[in-house]
């Protein structure tokens, strides 16, 4: 899949929106998005179903809800998968590639994975009962002011603090941070990784840099997934691909991911292998 903007710029335009304005989105702009969206794919070799939603068109609106977290949205988009290995991340990074085009045409979203009411919005968009149905995002554009929710729940969750590099990236073993220096020719996708969204802003995501290969590691908080049924911090990890897979694209680094690579490496505890990425 080949993206048609630049990673800092999207990521550093991209914040989650919970306010939104009035304005009606443009015919081309809605059309570009559906566009992008019939065009992608993943490195997991997953189907990700996209499922859109005008709340214009709806007769019943009264029972979608965010439990006040969103205001103002009239458009969403779901995804759905079927329940199998890999599939979660393959969602994450599907998604997050129309999360980043959106801000690259001035449209903000919001991932939510828990504050939407699933079931109704399941039936708004016909969403099978074989699939899972865990993430909407509400686009738009976002108001001139957030609400105090809005204010309160960035704070709540630091969204703008990122952990530094030595907390995430390690060289050969997860005794020895990676520096930038180390990383070489692999600084602006680590980078840009570094700076992706994620539930809570977790950032579960761990890389260890080992010979050809950076080795994709989930910190599985415990019990944050235990509302769920399913881990949701793997549609992180999906995140983490698509942050790493399109800046390394954009700087012409070759490589492939492959979730069969574990390397035999002492793991921290709550540390789990998910998948690696092959330099070609």
């Amino acid at each position: 899949m080949n993206i048609d903007f630049l990673m800092e710029e999207a990521v550093k335009q991209r914040y989650s929106v919970r306010n939104y304005a009035e304005q009606e989105l443009e015919a081309d702009k809605r059309k570009a998005l559906e566009l992008f969206v019939d065009a992608l794919d993943n490195p997991f070799g997953k189907e990700v179903n996209f499922h859109y939603l005008d709340q214009d068109d709806m007769k019943d609106q009264q029972k979608l809800g965010t439990y006040g977290v969103i205001k103002g949205a009239k458009q969403y988009i779901g995804t759905s998968i079927k329940a199998e290995p890999m599939a979660l991340e393959a969602l994450g990074y599907e998604l997050e590639a129309v999360i980043l085009y959106l801000a690259h045409l001035g449209l903000g979203t919001c991932w939510l994975g828990g504050t939407f009411n699933r079931k109704a919005f399941a039936k708004a968009m016909n969403i099978g009962e074989d699939e899972l149905f865990p993430i909407i995002t509400p686009y738009g554009y976002a108001a001139s002011k957030m609400h105090i929710k809005e204010t309160f729940m960035r704070k709540l969750v630091r969204a703008d603090h990122r952990k530094q590099w030595n907390e995430l990236f390690y060289s050969n073993d997860f005794q020895s941070p990676l520096t930038r220096e180390e990383a070489g020719d692999l600084d602006f996708p680590l980078e840009m990784l570094r700076l992706g969204p994620s539930a809570s802003n977790k950032q579960p995501w761990r890389v260890v840099l080992k010979g050809n290969a950076c080795h994709f590691y989930e910190y599985k908080e415990p019990r944050y997934s235990d509302s769920f049924p399913y881990d949701i911090q793997r549609i992180d990890m999906g995140i983490a691909a698509a942050h790493f897979d399109f800046s390394a694209k954009e700087k012409g680094i070759k490589g492939h991911f492959d979730a069969a690579c574990e390397p035999d490496l002492a793991l921290p505890a709550h540390m789990e292998y998910v998948f690696s990425w092959i330099r070609e």
